[in-house]
């Protein structure tokens, strides 16, 4: 395989808009792909990601907008000539065909030579760890082998770009969790510029240089994992990459309040109507003795505790009545020292964990 990124293509999509019926599945979307990157579009079922995949790849015609593969407009094209590679969600192997035969496919229909084909054909199984499986039938592999062949049936022709289609889906937590590491390293050798979906939030953070969050047939952020984890734009972001609990947030005068608390923050805060505080369970503390300065301390009752073997996981209920969590790791015998339920806490919250957001009407 011999793709680099001065190979790869970006791809440019320009208000894009498709519906069915009084339904947008996709409205007026926009997006910038860069040359050899590797995106991934995440959100939860129904939200427009897989439709905007066959967008890219064809098989969906939108209503209007545009869409470029380098400089080249390709909206009227069809799937055949798009000159893409694509992973199926159930991989959409030929169950008749070796497993040479179906990472072959590509290339007979492009009229490769037998020698040509077979030499090529080896290089993408090497590529995916799968060498010398070519005479296997399909019927004879692991659900894991079978996604390699559908991965090696996609980058045997050696495309300018990559669509792939919750490919992981099918397999077990522990496959998974190293396959994702897997497709990673291979995108960093191939190069090709790779559009990725996935509704696994986890999923997203590991493989993604950056990751457009889809929700109504929009685009609601396009950031870096960091960047999305960190500083969501808005609260649906917040409230689907990771765990989050929100308070209300007021403002009076120059101060903003939560839960009886005025904050200091040194993140910046949006210039909305609604306001609300973002509170991740890894980044709240429970503190003891005097808090450092700017830390921005909440008194609760602790509801319930949970052993999670590394991890802790602690319930308390703010003077508000709000439940919110907190999550801290376990050394040797600490959690032997931990509050129990119905005992009064302090918890703390730093200044640059102050994340502030748009609330629903923000």
């Amino acid at each position: 395989m011999t793709n680099t990124k001065q190979d790869a293509l970006p791809i440019t999509v320009r208000n894009v808009t498709k519906t069915y019926g009084a339904v947008h599945a996709l409205d007026d979307v926009s997006l910038d792909v860069k040359s050899g990157e590797f995106l991934t579009l995440l959100g939860p079922s129904g939200s427009g990601k897989t439709t905007l995949l066959m967008v890219l790849a064809g098989f969906t015609r939108p209503d209007q907008g545009s869409l470029k593969f380098g400089d080249t407009e390709v909206i009227r094209r069809p799937p055949h000539l798009r000159d893409v590679g694509m992973v199926f969600q159930n991989y959409a192997l030929f169950p008749h065909m070796t497993v040479a035969g179906n990472v072959g496919y590509p290339l007979k229909l492009r009229g490769v030579s037998k020698a040509e084909m077979a030499e090529r054909v080896e290089g993408a199984l090497e590529t995916v760890q799968l060498g010398g499986f070519g005479e296997r039938g399909i019927d004879q592999l692991s659900g894991g082998q079978k996604q390699r062949v559908a991965l090696a049936r996609s980058i045997v022709f050696e495309p300018r770009i990559l669509l792939m289609d919750e490919p992981l889906s099918a397999l077990d937590k522990k496959l998974r969790d190293r396959m994702q590491i897997e497709l990673r390293h291979l995108h960093e050798k191939l190069g090709m510029t790779t559009v990725y979906v996935t509704h696994d939030q986890r999923e997203a953070l590991t493989m993604s240089d950056r990751i457009a969050v889809v929700n109504h047939g929009r685009i609601m952020q396009l950031a870096t994992p960091q960047e999305l984890y960190d500083l969501p734009e808005n609260k649906f972001v917040a409230d689907f990459i990771g765990d989050s609990t929100f308070l209300e947030v007021t403002r009076e005068g120059d101060r903003l309040i939560a839960a009886g608390v005025t904050l200091t923050t040194t993140c910046p805060v949006p210039d909305a109507k609604s306001l609300s505080l973002m509170l991740r369970p890894e980044r709240v503390r429970l503190l003891e003795g005097k808090p450092e300065a700017g830390t921005n301390v909440f008194d609760a009752k602790v509801s319930e505790l949970v052993y999670q073997g590394e991890s802790f996981l602690l319930y308390a209920a703010l003077t508000d009545g709000t439940e919110l969590a907190v999550r801290g790791a376990i050394r040797s015998d600490t959690f032997a020292g931990l509050p129990r339920p119905g005992e009064m806490v302090k918890l703390g919250l730093g200044s640059a964990d102050t994340v502030i957001i748009a609330g629903e009407e923000g």
